[in-house]
């Protein structure tokens, strides 16, 4: 069983910054690929920003020059730097992983609660 718990989220005026950070734990033997994700009420929930164990980074393009995702491996843990937030950046921000477990070294997909994230002046 493995855990994801997302934090750093929170209120934000237009054009500042946070840092989200989303931390697993539990019967980990090797974590993959990491993405962080975003959902409006009402919408699908989108990829924002992903990353491979290696440290290969990919973005939504609404994102991108803004936005720095991170992992610490170590730790397993990976962040989201946000910077130049925008109110339609609000949203739930979830973090996923694809991790491998022990003792079977079986493959999954992981999903943490969430954190709430609102840009407003």
């Amino acid at each position: 069983q493995v855990q994801l718990v997302e934090s750093g989220g929170g209120l934000v005026q237009p054009g500042g910054s946070l840092r989200l950070s989303c931390v697993a734990s539990g019967d980990i033997f090797i974590m993959y690929n990491m993405e962080w994700h975003r959902q409006v009420p009402g919408k699908q929930r989108e990829l924002v920003a992903a990353i491979t164990r290696t440290g290969d980074a990919d973005y939504a393009e609404a994102v991108k020059g803004r936005f720095t995702i991170s992992r610490d491996n170590a730790r397993n843990t990976i962040y989201l730097q946000m910077n130049g937030l925008k109110p339609e950046d609000t949203a739930v921000y979830y973090c996923n992983a694809d991790v491998s477990v022990r003792p079977t070294t079986r493959l999954d997909s992981y999903w943490g609660r969430g954190t709430q994230v609102t840009v407003s002046s």
